[in-house]
């Protein structure tokens, strides 16, 4: 428990002079004030960093060994008395000797002999200066808490928002919950061997590389919407069946664009996640859906999972085809460079293919245990 004693303020008192000292000490008590006493600059800095911290410092500027202006060089310079007012008590008055102590990191300079209703005021008004002083800093320091601790909360909220949104393409495919965690970590992949590439630099920072991360997994949100018997037909898609699963990007985005006006309107978040579910289909040389764009008119976020979306499609078995082997997927990926696909993402696509393949082998299949849910989780979360 803190003891009443404790509440009043503490003065520091840095003196050699015993005369000077008494009157001061005298004064200060009879204000309620408990006082410290060094005689001597070295014990003065040691008695300032003691706990409980001083409120305040009276320094003399004349002593022998270490002057008052060094020693409150010194104080200043330490983090822990940094924030303690010093008053200069000096028989100098000249604007020179003033101005030294200011520099030195003062805040006050009174001359001696001392006037005690002068020191007492001087002093209770810089204590009140550091009380609100403090407050300002604490409650800064509070603010500052708390916009990290929301922002934490808001992330967790976005995190999850997508994990249960994507969790609804799971419940349509069995195959369709390995697919989109193996996109998500060729998308990653891909975006961090470009990072230093001229042409993407200026987009793929580090906070929107974990963006898309985080938003790759909505690729095909929009295959919710699509009926079964078109979704998960055997066969070939006749020409009316493939208009009805192209929109698929178009309901991807309208189902992102729906979650977004939860959080108030345009999501950073989820702009990554709009442009990959309406614009991962489209192809470099302007032959893809649903908006026909070409080169750099596609997202970049859309490039890149067009790569990953392909190769994991080529690689895996379907209801409607078998699964080609890593090295036919290569080919195929090569021959679209510059047509399908981004020449620049191919050609990071073509360095990184082992990573690619060691990736889809320790994601293969389509059981999910608990470990390797658990793995999911921390990928999807960043953890």
């Amino acid at each position: 428990m803190q003891s009443i004693d404790s509440h009043r303020p503490l003065i520091l008192v840095v003196d050699d002079a015993p005369d000077s000292i008494e009157p001061i000490v005298a004064c200060l008590h009879q204000a309620d004030f408990r006082t410290r006493i060094a005689t001597r600059g070295e014990r003065a800095l040691r008695l300032a960093a003691a706990t409980p911290l001083p409120d305040l410092i009276l320094l003399d500027v004349t002593m022998p060994d270490m002057d008052g202006y060094e020693v409150c060089r010194q104080l200043m310079n330490n983090p822990v008395t940094a924030g303690i007012p010093v008053i200069f008590l000096t028989i100098r008055n000249e604007e020179l000797d003033e101005q030294l102590g200011f520099d030195a990191g003062a805040i006050d300079y009174i001359t001696k002999p001392i006037s005690p209703p002068l020191v007492l005021t001087r002093i209770r008004n810089h204590l009140n200066l550091k009380a609100a002083s403090d407050f300002l800093r604490d409650r800064n320091s509070y603010l500052e808490q708390e916009v990290r601790r929301r922002t934490r909360e808001l992330s967790l909220i976005q995190d999850a928002t997508i994990v249960a949104m994507a969790s609804l393409a799971e419940t349509r495919d069995n195959e369709t919950g390995n697919h989109i965690r193996r996109t998500q970590i060729y998308l990653r992949t891909l975006a961090r061997h470009l990072q230093s590439h001229p042409r993407f630099s200026a987009e793929l920072t580090d906070e929107n590389i974990d963006l898309m991360y985080k938003s790759a997994p909505l690729h095909d949100i929009g295959k919710v919407a699509i009926p079964d018997r078109i979704l998960l037909k055997p066969g070939e898609l006749t020409p009316a069946e493939f208009e009805i699963m192209k929109t698929h990007t178009t309901l991807g985005r309208e189902a992102i664009s729906r979650a977004e006006a939860l959080f108030g309107g345009i999501s950073s978040f989820l702009r990554f996640a709009k442009e990959i579910a309406y614009s991962h289909q489209e192809k470099w040389d302007g032959t893809g859906y649903p908006l026909g764009l070409s080169g750099e008119r596609i997202p970049v976020a859309a490039r890149l999972m067009a790569v990953a979306d392909m190769y994991d499609s080529l690689i895996t078995r379907r209801i409607y085809k078998t699964a080609h082997s890593h090295a036919q997927a290569i080919d195929i990926l090569r021959a679209g460079r510059g047509t399908d696909f981004d020449p620049d993402i191919i050609d990071a696509f073509l360095a990184l293919q082992d990573d690619f393949q060691a990736i889809a082998q320790r994601f293969a299949g389509a059981e999910i245990d608990e470990e390797r849910e658990a793995e999911r989780m921390r990928q999807v979360f960043g953890q």
